[in-house]
């Protein structure tokens, strides 16, 4: 009777985790004054929830069928991926300061942060897969990652406007490396980007 009772709890928890590993798409519907309505779409093409827009600022990813969406929340700093039930799973990297550019997916893994700014990664499915420790971290290409240590921005050139948000800057690194997919450091010294980069022939997703 035991055994039966185990099995019969673990049928019940089935509906849950597919529940919270759903596909869905964000649409977006623009009413007057040029304001956007999100609604979360699942793969029947069903409207699932409408969002609550005093909540969320923009959508930039997520319109797409995925397993989360990435999303500006008012009052959260950054970029949050959700779930179809609107759970926060982490927040996700910022490609270029100053800009609203969320990181996306490449090889099955997008770059998240913590709130030391740490980077790290998760997967298509919302699972973080290698714990946000690296200062900087390249997207994956053909299962490797550039990485780098003791890092700091460098300013394109003096700002005319230091008020402005829209600032350029180089992040220049002492060390530099690469990871593997599962996140394992293989490699990380005195190298230049150039050096690692061409050591593993890895390319950015605009190459």
């Amino acid at each position: 009777m035991r055994f039966l009772r185990i099995i019969w709890l673990l049928l019940l928890a089935v509906p849950i985790v597919l529940q919270a590993q759903r596909k869905f798409t964000v649409k977006e519907v623009v009413g007057k004054g040029w304001k956007s309505q999100y609604y979360m779409v699942d793969e029947k093409g069903k409207t699932v929830k409408k969002l609550d827009m005093a909540k969320y600022t923009m959508c930039l990813s997520g319109f797409k069928p995925g397993y989360f969406a990435v999303f500006g929340i008012k009052g959260v700093k950054g970029w949050s991926a959700i779930d179809i039930n609107e759970k926060i799973l982490f927040k996700v990297y910022n490609t270029s300061f100053g800009e609203p550019s969320p990181d996306e997916l490449r090889e099955g893994k997008i770059r998240i942060v913590d709130a030391s700014g740490k980077i790290g990664f998760a997967n298509y499915l919302g699972k973080v897969v290698i714990k946000p420790q690296f200062e900087i971290a390249s997207s994956f290409y053909k299962g490797k990652a550039l990485i780098g240590q003791k890092c700091k921005m460098v300013p394109w050139d003096k700002h005319a406007d230091e008020k402005s948000a829209c600032h350029h800057y180089d992040i220049v690194c002492k060390e530099q490396g690469y990871i593997n997919s599962e996140g394992k450091v293989e490699l990380i010294g005195n190298f230049t980007y150039e050096q690692v980069k061409k050591r593993i022939q890895w390319k950015s997703e605009y190459e």
